[in-house]
């Protein structure tokens, strides 16, 4: 019971999570601003993995803002593979 409700909750969330992909520019009506650099940034990993079966689905949009859907892109990879460990304390031995 507990492996099978796993198993579907990993299903919807990817299911879900893919629908907010970067992808081609003939979906978008408004240009990916600061917010969406944010979470393309933070899924960008998925993206990739995604991509490889799927040639639809982009890493980063090309359809963006410019400077500040590049910033947000740049925050969220950064501070999703290496933000964290600036930020945890470290064990200090006496």
């Amino acid at each position: 019971m507990k492996k099978s409700l796993i198993i579907a909750l990993l299903f919807g969330m990817m299911l879900v999570i893919s629908g907010c992909m970067p992808g081609n520019a003939g979906y978008a009506e408004k240009p990916a601003g600061f917010f969406w650099g944010v979470w393309h940034g933070w899924i960008a990993p998925l993206s990739l993995i995604v991509q490889l079966f799927n040639p639809l689905v982009r890493v980063y949009e090309v359809n963006n803002t410019g400077w500040w859907y590049d910033f947000g892109f740049y925050i969220a990879i950064l501070g999703g593979f290496g933000g964290i460990s600036l930020t945890r304390k470290k064990n200090q031995h006496d």
